[in-house]
């Protein structure tokens, strides 16, 4: 691994660590370091809503961190990488359509088909975000902790016009690199080929981008009517929705389309009830449908999936190949998420080629190294401590959202919310929210009274450290 590379991972950990795990995870988890020339760092970003959002309100905080590793650096150039697609344009056939173009538009489309991917000129035609010729359902490896989220997908995919809307919306949530924007792109992949519905994947940034441009282009009205007119919509880092009206637009349309029967699917980094920023009726309408949470990827499923990026990298470049002890080594302690282990599939790939030496556990020991992260703490969630509250004290959930206030409950709340505030990072408002609609004082008070008792009644201090050692299983 190069020095850059190594300044660079060691800025991304004083990132971490001064933001904290969930702004990282955000903002900064798809940020790559493209080159650092005369002391200038380029970063690159996929989307323009992360760029400008970056410069907003972190760019001098991503200077520091790297003035603190290389003080040569005195400036950051951020830029947005494209997508790449090989695409070849077909010539009309009569059976074009209107659509939406990205400044909101509406304009006649021609088909695009990219190679050996199905057809994608509804998708082309209608504005949608660039699509992954490579994020296919054959190419998804499936396992324990996605196998829901991928059956859904599929029947989702492969229904026909005039079919029953089983899952509506269908809501599939995880954290980075673990597969839902190669499931949502899948979705499109097939449901396109299949021609019976028009299929549109957007990002969250795409459609704002596309609100936007129709208001200032006065085309507003043609925005929403052809929006509405899909037969599928499927919207991708939707925790990325800013801004009020584009919200009530998107909330509008939601409702429009599952009222008439068209299917919806949506990903985000988090369950409906965490996106504090969405307005109540968005959450509740979300909620409301198939929520599906795919979880972190076993040992076994790294390794399957290790096997398949192997064996895609063998079909151009034939002579490549991967020891088996040395896809276990990775499978084992390269456990973050997905895009890690396909990164580390192309370092080894790269110094087999450029160099021409056989990729060996040595080898894959050095070029890997900082890809091995430390286990990071289980996200603990408002819902799992309020279930595993309810269960040692023997109450329900929905008595610690009730105004009761016999003692059997109030105790039992007060020591939800002051674990809520302990092990998760929601504000006082939020957690008052997420309990019955409490005010903030409210919470302030059961936290600072547990943390009273807590001093004094050894019981209750235990019964706490029990609860906190289930929750962080």
């Amino acid at each position: 691994m190069s020095t850059d590379q190594e300044r660079w991972s060691k800025v991304q950990n004083r990132l971490r660590a001064e933001v904290g795990e969930d702004v990282y995870t955000n903002w900064f988890a798809r940020m790559n370091m493209e080159a650092i020339e005369e002391g200038t760092v380029r970063l690159s970003v996929p989307t323009r809503f992360l760029k400008s959002w970056i410069q907003s309100h972190y760019a001098e905080r991503v200077l520091a961190c790297w003035q603190a590793e290389e003080d040569k650096v005195n400036r950051i150039e951020l830029t947005v990488r494209s997508a790449v697609l090989r695409t070849v344009v077909a010539k009309p056939k009569g059976n074009e359509f209107d659509g939406i173009g990205a400044n909101g538009h509406v304009f006649n489309g021609a088909a695009v088909r990219p190679n050996g991917a199905g057809d994608s000129g509804l998708h082309e035609a209608l504005g949608g975000s660039p699509l992954d010729p490579r994020l296919t359902f054959d190419t998804f490896v499936v396992g324990r902790s996605n196998t829901l989220a991928h059956a859904a997908a599929k029947q989702v995919a492969a229904a026909k016009r005039g079919d029953p809307v089983m899952f509506n919306p269908l809501y599939i949530h995880a954290g980075v690199g673990l597969g839902k924007t190669h499931l949502l792109q899948a979705i499109t992949w097939t449901g396109n080929a299949i021609g019976e519905r028009k299929v549109l994947y957007l990002t969250a940034e795409k459609f704002m981008y596309g609100f936007v441009s129709a208001l200032r282009t006065q085309t507003a009205l043609a925005f929403k009517e052809a929006l509405r007119g899909i037969g599928v919509l499927v919207i991708d880092d939707l925790q990325f929705l800013q801004g009020k009206s584009t919200q009530a637009e998107f909330c509008h349309t939601l409702n429009a389309l599952i009222d008439a029967g068209r299917q919806v699917i949506i990903a985000s980094d988090r369950p409906p009830s965490d996106l504090e920023s969405l307005d109540e009726r968005v959450r509740s309408r979300l909620a409301g449908g198939l929520v599906v949470e795919m979880g972190s990827l076993g040992e076994e499923l790294r390794f399957e999936i290790l096997k398949a990026r192997v064996n895609a990298a063998r079909v151009h470049h034939p002579g490549f190949d991967v020891p088996v002890n040395v896809l276990g080594y990775i499978a084992k302690t390269v456990t973050h998420n997905g895009r890690d282990l396909e990164g580390a599939v192309n370092r080894l790939l790269a110094h087999n080629k450029l160099t021409g030496h056989p990729v060996t556990m040595e080898m894959a020991e050095r070029e890997v190294r900082d890809l091995i992260r430390p286990q990071e703490p289980r996200r603990v969630k408002i819902e799992d401590i309020q279930r595993v509250v309810a269960r040692q004290y023997n109450v329900s959930r929905s008595d610690l959202l009730s105004s009761r206030r016999t003692a059997n409950v109030v105790r039992p709340r007060q020591v939800a919310m002051y674990l809520a505030k302990t092990l998760t990072l929601r504000s006082l408002p939020e957690i008052g929210r997420r309990f019955g609609g409490r005010d903030h004082t409210t919470v302030l008070h059961a936290v600072r009274k547990i943390e009273n008792l807590v001093g004094n009644d050894m019981a209750l201090a235990e019964e706490i450290e029990i609860l906190k050692r289930q929750l962080q299983e």
